[in-house]
């Protein structure tokens, strides 16, 4: 991680990183952390003795933790040759790809919507709020991709 001068301060902003997984995303507190660590430290992977170590969390809460970050896109596993651990680390472009995953899933639901108002006729305000909704956000993210 980064020098010692500033490690509390880094264990700080890890924990407020959790702390917005936990209200914004409602994730658990400890998969909050695993993703504070892994954006902030130095070298980019970290073996999971060296995150349970860090964040002060048991070596099972982790690992199923880090198949959620995985499955999901965020977190992947490194191997280094002559090595036998197993490394974790976010990939620089991993926001951007979970953020367009989750777009074009927003983008689906259109059409789940559209079947909707078909069956739900003159009473289908609230599904056309829905697509009103889900159609500005897909307009957005296309006039204003975000750079990987």
């Amino acid at each position: 991680m980064s020098g010692p001068d500033n490690q509390d301060e880094v264990l700080q902003w890890i924990e407020r990183v959790a702390t917005f997984c936990v209200e914004e995303w409602a994730l658990p507190p400890i998969t909050g952390r695993i993703l504070g660590l892994l954006m902030i430290c130095d070298p980019p992977e970290r073996s999971a003795g060296q995150i349970a170590e860090t964040i002060q969390a048991s070596r099972a809460s982790l690992t199923s933790n880090m198949r959620f970050l995985s499955a999901i896109g965020l977190v992947r596993r490194v191997r280094v040759p002559g090595d036998r651990t197993t490394y974790y680390r976010i990939e620089d472009d991993a926001w951007h790809k979970v953020i367009q995953r989750k777009l074009d899933s927003l983008g689906a639901f259109g059409d789940i919507a559209d079947e909707g108002v078909a069956l739900a006729g003159p009473h289908a305000e609230r599904i056309r709020a829905a697509q009103r909704s889900l159609t500005w956000l897909r307009d957005i993210a296309a006039r204003n991709p975000p750079t990987p």
